[in-house]
Protein backbone atom coordinates (compact mmCIF):
# COMPACT_ATOMS: atom_id res chain seq x y z
CA UNK A 1 0.00 0.00 0.00
CA UNK A 2 1.52 3.44 -0.81
CA UNK A 3 2.53 6.18 2.36
CA UNK A 4 -0.52 8.12 0.01
CA UNK A 5 -3.19 5.68 0.23
CA UNK A 6 -1.97 5.31 4.36
CA UNK A 7 -2.64 8.80 4.99
CA UNK A 8 -5.84 9.36 4.14
CA UNK A 9 -8.28 10.06 7.13
CA UNK A 10 -10.36 7.81 8.89
CA UNK A 11 -13.99 9.06 8.34
CA UNK A 12 -16.38 8.77 11.34
CA UNK A 13 -19.87 9.85 12.02
CA UNK A 14 -22.81 10.66 14.41
CA UNK A 15 -25.72 12.70 14.51
CA UNK A 16 -24.19 15.07 16.72
CA UNK A 17 -21.68 14.69 19.62
CA UNK A 18 -22.37 11.40 20.89
CA UNK A 19 -19.42 10.15 17.96
CA UNK A 20 -16.84 12.24 19.63
CA UNK A 21 -16.46 9.17 22.77
CA UNK A 22 -15.38 7.55 19.49
CA UNK A 23 -13.13 9.90 18.25
CA UNK A 24 -11.35 10.41 21.78
CA UNK A 25 -10.51 6.58 21.43
CA UNK A 26 -9.08 6.91 17.83
CA UNK A 27 -6.99 10.03 19.60
CA UNK A 28 -5.85 6.91 22.22
CA UNK A 29 -5.48 4.25 20.05
CA UNK A 30 -4.34 4.86 17.07
CA UNK A 31 -2.57 8.39 17.59
CA UNK A 32 -0.92 8.42 14.28
CA UNK A 33 -4.41 8.33 12.04
CA UNK A 34 -5.79 11.61 10.75
CA UNK A 35 -9.46 12.17 11.01
CA UNK A 36 -12.64 13.02 8.95
CA UNK A 37 -15.50 13.72 11.49
CA UNK A 38 -19.05 14.35 10.08
CA UNK A 39 -21.88 15.58 12.85
CA UNK A 40 -25.35 15.58 11.01
CA UNK A 41 -26.71 18.12 13.60
CA UNK A 42 -28.74 19.28 11.35
CA UNK A 43 -31.33 15.65 11.65
CA UNK A 44 -30.51 14.98 15.14
CA UNK A 45 -31.89 13.17 16.62
CA UNK A 46 -31.45 9.46 14.99
CA UNK A 47 -32.90 7.78 17.65
CA UNK A 48 -36.54 8.50 16.75
CA UNK A 49 -36.04 8.28 13.34
CA UNK A 50 -37.31 5.12 10.50
CA UNK A 51 -35.56 2.79 9.84
CA UNK A 52 -35.98 4.57 5.88
CA UNK A 53 -34.42 7.63 6.81
CA UNK A 54 -31.48 5.90 8.65
CA UNK A 55 -30.53 3.83 5.82
CA UNK A 56 -31.17 7.23 3.28
CA UNK A 57 -28.94 9.46 5.46
CA UNK A 58 -26.19 7.01 6.09
CA UNK A 59 -26.07 6.10 2.46
CA UNK A 60 -25.79 10.39 1.59
CA UNK A 61 -22.86 10.74 4.38
CA UNK A 62 -21.01 7.50 3.59
CA UNK A 63 -21.26 7.99 -0.09
CA UNK A 64 -19.96 12.16 1.10
CA UNK A 65 -16.88 10.45 2.95
CA UNK A 66 -15.94 8.48 0.04
CA UNK A 67 -15.83 11.02 -2.28
CA UNK A 68 -14.19 13.26 0.09
CA UNK A 69 -11.07 10.53 0.04
CA UNK A 70 -11.57 8.66 3.01
CA UNK A 71 -9.88 5.07 3.80
CA UNK A 72 -12.51 3.59 6.42
CA UNK A 73 -15.47 4.88 7.69
CA UNK A 74 -16.21 4.13 11.52
CA UNK A 75 -20.46 4.34 12.30
CA UNK A 76 -19.55 6.28 15.51
CA UNK A 77 -23.52 6.04 15.87
CA UNK A 78 -25.20 3.14 17.53
CA UNK A 79 -28.75 3.69 15.34
CA UNK A 80 -27.32 3.61 12.29
CA UNK A 81 -25.16 0.76 13.38
CA UNK A 82 -28.32 -1.15 14.23
CA UNK A 83 -30.33 -0.34 11.23
CA UNK A 84 -27.95 0.57 8.13
CA UNK A 85 -24.74 -1.08 8.58
CA UNK A 86 -25.82 -4.53 6.81
CA UNK A 87 -27.40 -3.01 4.01
CA UNK A 88 -24.46 -0.41 3.07
CA UNK A 89 -21.56 -1.73 3.26
CA UNK A 90 -21.26 -3.81 0.37
CA UNK A 91 -22.16 -0.72 -1.69
CA UNK A 92 -18.70 0.73 -1.02
CA UNK A 93 -15.57 -0.49 -1.31
CA UNK A 94 -13.76 0.92 1.49
CA UNK A 95 -14.24 -0.73 5.02
CA UNK A 96 -17.35 0.49 7.03
CA UNK A 97 -17.16 -0.81 10.52
CA UNK A 98 -19.70 -0.50 13.14
CA UNK A 99 -20.24 -0.50 16.83
CA UNK A 100 -22.82 -3.13 17.38
CA UNK A 101 -20.76 -6.09 17.65
CA UNK A 102 -17.75 -5.00 18.93
CA UNK A 103 -19.87 -3.99 22.25
CA UNK A 104 -21.85 -6.91 22.18
CA UNK A 105 -18.64 -9.52 22.31
CA UNK A 106 -17.34 -7.14 25.05
CA UNK A 107 -20.49 -7.42 27.38
CA UNK A 108 -20.43 -11.07 27.19
CA UNK A 109 -17.00 -11.19 28.83
CA UNK A 110 -17.97 -9.23 31.87
CA UNK A 111 -20.90 -10.62 32.60
CA UNK A 112 -24.27 -12.69 32.36
CA UNK A 113 -27.04 -9.99 33.23
CA UNK A 114 -26.50 -7.14 30.60
CA UNK A 115 -28.65 -4.04 30.58
CA UNK A 116 -28.84 -1.93 27.18
CA UNK A 117 -29.58 1.93 27.78
CA UNK A 118 -30.16 2.95 23.77
CA UNK A 119 -32.17 5.25 21.76
CA UNK A 120 -35.65 3.95 20.74
CA UNK A 121 -34.40 2.96 17.34
CA UNK A 122 -31.97 0.99 18.28
CA UNK A 123 -33.70 -0.37 20.87
CA UNK A 124 -36.61 -1.55 19.05
CA UNK A 125 -34.40 -3.58 15.90
CA UNK A 126 -32.88 -5.63 19.08
CA UNK A 127 -29.65 -5.53 17.31
CA UNK A 128 -27.49 -5.83 20.83
CA UNK A 129 -29.94 -8.34 21.87
CA UNK A 130 -29.20 -10.56 18.92
CA UNK A 131 -25.85 -9.79 18.88
CA UNK A 132 -25.17 -10.62 22.37
CA UNK A 133 -26.83 -13.92 22.62
CA UNK A 134 -24.98 -14.82 19.41
CA UNK A 135 -22.06 -14.43 21.31
CA UNK A 136 -23.30 -16.27 24.36
CA UNK A 137 -26.72 -17.87 23.94
CA UNK A 138 -26.31 -18.58 28.24
CA UNK A 139 -26.80 -14.77 29.28
CA UNK A 140 -29.56 -12.85 29.49
CA UNK A 141 -30.13 -9.20 27.87
CA UNK A 142 -32.75 -6.57 28.59
CA UNK A 143 -33.12 -3.38 26.58
CA UNK A 144 -34.03 0.27 27.45
CA UNK A 145 -35.19 3.10 24.62
CA UNK A 146 -33.56 6.10 26.16
CA UNK A 147 -35.54 9.39 23.81
CA UNK A 148 -34.85 12.13 26.19
CA UNK A 149 -30.71 11.18 26.97
CA UNK A 150 -29.61 12.58 23.13
CA UNK A 151 -31.41 15.74 23.31
CA UNK A 152 -30.69 16.76 26.86
CA UNK A 153 -26.68 16.24 26.23
CA UNK A 154 -26.80 17.58 22.83
CA UNK A 155 -28.60 20.99 24.75
CA UNK A 156 -25.91 20.48 27.46
CA UNK A 157 -28.30 19.90 30.20
CA UNK A 158 -26.31 17.06 31.87
CA UNK A 159 -26.16 18.83 35.51
CA UNK A 160 -30.07 19.55 35.35
CA UNK A 161 -31.88 18.03 38.29
CA UNK A 162 -34.46 16.34 35.35
CA UNK A 163 -31.81 14.77 33.70
CA UNK A 164 -31.32 13.09 36.91
CA UNK A 165 -34.97 12.14 37.09
CA UNK A 166 -34.80 10.66 33.57
CA UNK A 167 -31.37 8.62 34.55
CA UNK A 168 -33.73 7.30 37.52
CA UNK A 169 -36.97 6.67 34.98
CA UNK A 170 -34.89 4.53 32.27
CA UNK A 171 -32.80 2.39 35.42
CA UNK A 172 -35.18 1.30 36.93
CA UNK A 173 -36.31 -1.62 35.42
CA UNK A 174 -32.75 -2.62 34.76
CA UNK A 175 -31.78 -2.21 38.68
CA UNK A 176 -35.04 -4.73 39.29
CA UNK A 177 -33.56 -7.23 37.12
CA UNK A 178 -29.92 -6.73 38.91
CA UNK A 179 -27.29 -6.31 35.95
CA UNK A 180 -24.12 -7.19 36.21
CA UNK A 181 -23.24 -5.21 33.35
CA UNK A 182 -24.27 -1.62 30.91
CA UNK A 183 -23.75 -1.21 27.59
CA UNK A 184 -23.60 1.84 26.28
CA UNK A 185 -26.10 1.42 23.23
CA UNK A 186 -25.46 4.91 22.21
CA UNK A 187 -22.01 6.91 21.37
CA UNK A 188 -23.63 9.85 23.81
CA UNK A 189 -24.26 8.06 26.65
CA UNK A 190 -20.67 8.38 28.14
CA UNK A 191 -21.06 11.49 29.20
CA UNK A 192 -23.81 10.44 31.49
CA UNK A 193 -21.56 8.11 33.39
CA UNK A 194 -21.03 10.20 36.41
CA UNK A 195 -25.06 10.62 36.77
CA UNK A 196 -25.53 6.62 36.13
CA UNK A 197 -22.76 5.41 38.46
CA UNK A 198 -25.11 7.40 41.51
CA UNK A 199 -27.67 5.42 40.37
CA UNK A 200 -26.43 1.90 39.94
CA UNK A 201 -24.75 -0.60 42.19
CA UNK A 202 -21.26 0.23 42.28
CA UNK A 203 -20.68 -3.56 41.28
CA UNK A 204 -21.80 -2.89 37.83
CA UNK A 205 -19.51 -2.82 34.80
CA UNK A 206 -19.87 -0.11 32.03
CA UNK A 207 -19.33 -1.02 28.60
CA UNK A 208 -18.32 1.43 25.76
CA UNK A 209 -18.34 -0.21 22.54
CA UNK A 210 -16.38 2.99 21.42
CA UNK A 211 -13.24 1.73 22.90
CA UNK A 212 -13.78 -2.07 21.36
CA UNK A 213 -15.11 -0.46 17.43
CA UNK A 214 -11.42 1.09 17.67
CA UNK A 215 -10.09 -2.12 18.63
CA UNK A 216 -11.10 -3.81 15.34
CA UNK A 217 -10.44 -0.92 13.50
CA UNK A 218 -6.88 -1.16 14.28
CA UNK A 219 -6.82 -4.75 13.77
CA UNK A 220 -8.58 -4.38 10.46
CA UNK A 221 -5.87 -1.55 9.16
CA UNK A 222 -3.50 -3.98 10.19
CA UNK A 223 -4.59 -6.54 8.13
CA UNK A 224 -5.15 -4.44 5.35
CA UNK A 225 -1.70 -2.90 5.40
CA UNK A 226 -3.24 0.92 5.88
CA UNK A 227 -1.90 2.62 8.99
CA UNK A 228 -0.47 5.31 8.70
CA UNK A 229 3.11 5.80 10.41
CA UNK A 230 3.51 9.55 9.54
CA UNK A 231 2.08 12.20 11.56
CA UNK A 232 -1.29 12.61 11.55
CA UNK A 233 -2.47 15.74 9.89
CA UNK A 234 -5.58 17.89 12.34
CA UNK A 235 -8.76 16.96 12.72
CA UNK A 236 -11.26 18.47 10.37
CA UNK A 237 -15.05 18.48 11.73
CA UNK A 238 -18.17 18.98 9.47
CA UNK A 239 -21.67 19.49 10.27
CA UNK A 240 -24.85 19.89 8.78
CA UNK A 241 -26.12 22.95 11.55
CA UNK A 242 -24.77 25.33 13.35
CA UNK A 243 -20.78 25.07 13.53
CA UNK A 244 -20.90 27.36 16.50
CA UNK A 245 -22.88 25.06 18.87
CA UNK A 246 -21.10 22.10 17.95
CA UNK A 247 -17.88 23.83 18.62
CA UNK A 248 -18.62 25.18 21.69
CA UNK A 249 -19.89 21.82 23.18
CA UNK A 250 -16.99 19.75 21.68
CA UNK A 251 -14.91 21.52 24.16
CA UNK A 252 -15.80 20.04 27.25
CA UNK A 253 -15.36 16.82 25.89
CA UNK A 254 -12.04 17.10 23.89
CA UNK A 255 -10.13 19.68 25.72
CA UNK A 256 -9.82 21.72 22.84
CA UNK A 257 -12.49 24.09 20.40
CA UNK A 258 -12.17 22.35 17.58
CA UNK A 259 -12.82 24.49 13.87
CA UNK A 260 -15.87 23.08 12.67
CA UNK A 261 -17.13 23.43 9.05
CA UNK A 262 -20.88 23.91 8.03
CA UNK A 263 -21.79 21.78 4.95
CA UNK A 264 -25.42 22.17 3.77
CA UNK A 265 -28.03 19.90 3.22
CA UNK A 266 -29.16 17.92 1.28
CA UNK A 267 -26.94 18.36 -1.62
CA UNK A 268 -23.61 17.12 0.31
CA UNK A 269 -22.49 14.87 -2.12
CA UNK A 270 -21.84 17.68 -4.50
CA UNK A 271 -19.85 19.15 -2.02
CA UNK A 272 -16.59 16.97 -1.17
CA UNK A 273 -14.11 18.61 0.74
CA UNK A 274 -10.09 18.26 0.45
CA UNK A 275 -8.95 16.13 2.93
Amino acid sequence: MTTETRQKRIGIFDSGIGGLTVLRELYRQLPNESILYFGDTARLPYGTRTSEEILHFVDEIIGWLVKSGVKMVLMACNTSSALALEKIKSKFDIPILGLIVPGANAAVQQGKRIGVIATPATAASNAYRHAILEADASVQVWQVGCPYFVPLIEQNQLHDPYTYQIAQEYLTPLIQQQIDTLVYGCTHYPYLEPILRLLLPTSVIFVDPAVYIVEVAARELEILNLQNYKTPKPTKFVVTASPQKFADLSLQWLGYRPVVQAISLPAILDQPISI
